[in-house]
């Protein structure tokens, strides 16, 4: 009886001794961000930062000092009105209204900055800032249009809102805007050196009450400088708001009450001086990194 032969073995099969994984993709390398003489992706952060703050509150930034301004020419259209119909020529209601329109512009720029940084100050976040590429003047630059973008943007609500009550005009609209720009712009610087000299929201309100709001309603803004007797005439004019009011007013309505040069030297000379000593602030540190 024949038995069936076996299966033949298999051949054997090499092995290799070591096994090789697959080799997995390396990561490439991180790229190399060269920022260049000016950090403008830091300086458009540290800028929307700025104007997307207050525009999350826009009720409190834009739409309060509407009210107010408009309750202040209610007030004093009614009191002084039927005192006062007509000034230089013009009716009260149309000279008062540069005026308004340019003190809450100003008053907002300051606002803007010197909140912002006090409030970081006293919440520590302002290392975020100062930890950050950005070097002393793009720091002051972006604090410093921040303000100057709410002043401006609080200008054209109040400057349209008004426009149902008041007849605006436009005089002379380089002048208007040179003033608009320059008037904000200093008061934003103001408000940087302000709050950074401050260590909390107290002492910065003494800057506000004692110096900004004295120095606003004493500018001619409610009424005609040339009305004022010697020294206080005299003082007039050495208040710097007296010619950011002057100046913004001539470019409305084509009155002017002061030399439109000194104006202008006033609002030149300012914020020059203003962006040095913030640049300084910023630079030096003084009184952000104690």
């Amino acid at each position: 009886m024949n038995h069936p032969s076996p299966d033949p073995a298999p051949a054997p099969v090499a092995v290799s001794s070591v096994y090789t994984p697959p080799k997995a993709e390396q990561p490439a390398p991180p790229r190399i961000r060269h920022i260049g003489r000016v950090n403008w992706i830091g300086l458009w952060a540290l800028y929307r930062k700025e104007v997307t703050r207050f525009l999350s509150v826009y009720n409190q930034t834009l739409a309060a000092p509407l009210v107010t301004t408009l309750l202040f020419l209610a007030i004093f259209t009614l009191a002084l009105g039927r005192a006062a119909t007509v000034v230089d020529g013009l009716p009260f209601t149309v000279f008062l209204a540069p005026g308004l329109i340019m003190m809450s512009m100003i008053q907002n720029a300051f606002a803007n900055s010197s909140t912002s940084i006090v409030s970081s100050k006293m919440q520590g976040n302002i290392v975020d800032v100062l930890m950050a590429p950005l070097t002393p003047f793009e720091q002051t630059l972006g604090y410093a249009l921040g303000g100057l973008t709410r002043g401006l943007m609080v200008g054209v609500v109040v400057a349209a809102a008004m426009a149902f009550f008041v007849e605006l005009s436009i005089f002379n609209i380089w002048i208007m805007l040179f003033y608009a720009v320059g008037a904000s712009l200093m008061l934003s610087l103001l408000g940087i050196a302000g709050a950074i000299w401050s260590h909390k929201h107290e002492q910065m309100s003494m800057v506000s009450n004692f110096i900004i709001t004295p120095c606003a309603f004493l500018s001619g803004t409610f009424y005609s400088i040339d009305r004022l007797p010697g020294l206080w005439n005299l003082a007039a004019h050495l208040n710097p708001f007296f010619y950011m009011i002057n100046g913004f007013r001539y470019g409305m309505i084509g009155l002017s009450e002061g030399s439109l040069a000194i104006g202008a030297a006033v609002i030149l000379i300012g914020n020059a001086g203003l962006w040095a000593l913030c640049h300084w602030m910023f630079a030096s540190g003084y009184r952000l990194k104690a």
